[in-house]
């Protein structure tokens, strides 16, 4: 049975004169040094955290108060003389929270680096090595794979009579290694049987060269992500320990504003200038660093970059946007045409004769 020529041209745009591409121009192949940079959400996420990062350098110098210092105005909302109320010790919120941006900006990118360069070394070691050496650190790898980071730092912190934070951020990064590594190490796998890598190992490139200038180049992304996932997961985890008092609650961080509004009812006093702000301040840093996750997943996949960008046009003047999960059905003619026969079928009937 032959399929008339509409019907494909209806399923498929590009096929037959129903539906044609935008006419052919000479495009001008532009190379864009910036070109993540330019992506909207990385952009965002950039401008975000450039503000977080500045409060965190000069935050404590720009503070009206000292943040432990006490006052007389007790549980007042925002005004003129403090921005963002005060406690039940008069103490300004908006002081602590420009001084606990430090702590927090510090604890997620120490941990994110530790646990990334560990992370780095193990995948790729254990990747492109093979043999015994990637059995012994794949083994490495599922052992910290199931320690749990907030119980270790729980009896870590017990013991000792004052957690600095950088002996969190260190506890955390040598938790959080281990999935990145996987994922590298798998990365690896499927890259080390390459034409491009190859050809170095045959030209007689030492190992690290072959890594450094070979593989690394084209982990970059991957790497990229898995840093920003450890930041998001090591911020979470200090203000996590802070809010349920393991930290020290004379360490200003975002975690222990929320600590004392929740021990001195904040809620219930409709207080909400005490833990609203900080709530925001963390809502805001995930959202910045899930935007850079989401350019950098954008930057390397050339088929989300693409999406929504490719445009049909059909011959009754009609544009169509090609987009990711949606498939374009053009329905140009009057009557729908259909695979099955149009002779119209006559029932038969049996007669039964009696014996």
């Amino acid at each position: 049975m032959t399929i008339p020529t509409s019907s494909i041209e209806q399923v498929i745009p590009e096929q037959g004169a129903m539906a044609q591409p935008d006419a052919a121009k000479p495009a001008k192949v532009k190379r864009q040094r910036f070109r993540f940079v330019a992506n909207k959400k990385a952009a965002a996420g950039l401008i975000v955290l450039g503000f977080y990062l500045l409060f965190a350098v000069i935050g404590p110098w720009i503070a009206p108060y000292d943040p432990s210092a006490r006052g007389d105005q007790l549980v007042q909302p925002p005004s003129g003389d403090h921005w963002l109320g005060t406690t039940h010790l008069g103490q300004d919120v908006f002081s602590q929270l420009l001084v606990g941006t430090r702590s927090v900006i510090f604890v997620g990118f120490f941990a994110g680096i530790v646990a990334t360069v560990l992370s780095v070394i193990i995948g790729v070691t254990a990747g492109y090595v093979g043999g015994r050496t990637d059995e012994v650190l794949s083994a490495l790898s599922n052992v910290f794979l199931v320690i749990p980071a907030l119980p270790l730092i729980i009896i870590i912190t017990s013991t000792l009579e004052s957690a600095e934070d950088w002996l969190i951020a260190l506890v955390i990064g040598l938790t959080s290694w281990s999935w990145n590594a996987r994922v590298l190490r798998a990365q690896t796998l499927s890259l080390r049987r390459r034409d491009f890598v190859e050809a170095s190992r045959a030209t007689g490139e030492r190992t690290w060269r072959v890594i450094g200038f070979e593989l690394l180049p084209n982990l970059t992304a991957v790497i990229a992500s898995g840093f920003v996932g450890t930041v998001i997961f090591a911020v979470l985890s200090e203000i996590t320990l802070a809010f349920i008092g393991v930290t020290s609650a004379s360490t200003w961080n975002w975690g222990t504003i929320l600590f004392w509004a929740q021990g001195q009812q904040a809620l219930a006093q409709n207080a909400w200038w005490w833990f609203i702000p900080a709530g925001l301040a963390i809502a805001f840093l995930g959202t910045a660093l899930s935007l850079i996750n989401f350019g950098i997943d954008e930057f390397v996949s050339p088929r989300l970059r693409s999406m929504g960008k490719t445009k049909l046009k059909t011959v009754s003047g009609r544009t169509v946007r090609m987009r990711i999960g949606f498939t374009p059905v053009l329905n140009n003619s009057a009557e729908p045409h259909t695979h099955a026969s149009k002779t119209p079928v006559t029932p038969v009937i049996r007669k039964e004769v009696a014996p």
